[in-house]
């Protein structure tokens, strides 16, 4: 029978301190490299559309960026429909973009060439381009992409069509959640 004495417990102590300190580190670690809370308030965007009339833009700002919310007339989404695919750059379909609701556009407002900010078309005045048409769009003006009226390029130095967020719509169509 083996007998304890004192040394035994204060190692058996020394352990089971050591154990918890080293869990409490771990843990506060781990916990750590969770997002902080004023970014997790930025994750999503619940933006009202319900005063969004036919062919007015909204611009809103998620994750630092703007985002432009366009509700389209059935002309407009018809017309982009009717660009053929061997046109664009990065070939995607307007369904594919919009699946959820085409008379919607949602995109992430930054150019992908150099991440400028393109104006909207209709505002310049002016069509753009060889391949402009009547749907819009947007342009940047820094090195000269054409955006359609989808997002997608038209032509410029751009490679990739704008990007549409994660969003989801809600409240029968008066709510778009952004993230």
């Amino acid at each position: 029978m083996v007998k304890a004495n004192r040394r035994d417990f204060l190692y058996l102590s020394a352990a089971g301190f050591g154990a918890v300190g080293a869990g409490a580190g771990l843990l506060t670690f781990i916990k750590s490299m969770n997002p902080a809370k004023d970014v997790l308030a930025l994750s999503s965007v619940e933006v009202n559309i319900k005063a969004l009339k036919p062919g007015q833009q909204k611009i809103v700002t998620w994750r630092g960026k703007p985002v432009f919310i366009k509700r389209r007339t059935p002309e407009v989404v018809k017309t982009v429909e009717a660009i053929p695919l061997k046109n664009l750059k990065d070939p995607q379909t307007d369904k594919e973009r919009f699946s959820k609701n085409q008379e919607y556009l949602v995109v992430v407002g930054v150019c992908t060439h150099l991440g400028c900010i393109p104006n909207q078309r209709e505002a310049l005045g002016a069509q753009s381009g060889p391949q402009a048409n009547e749907s819009g769009g947007w342009l940047c003006a820094c090195h000269g992409s054409v955006y359609d009226a989808s997002g997608r390029i038209l032509h410029g130095p751009a490679p990739k069509n704008l990007e549409v967020p994660p969003y989801e719509i809600l409240k029968g169509n008066s709510t778009i959640k952004i993230g």
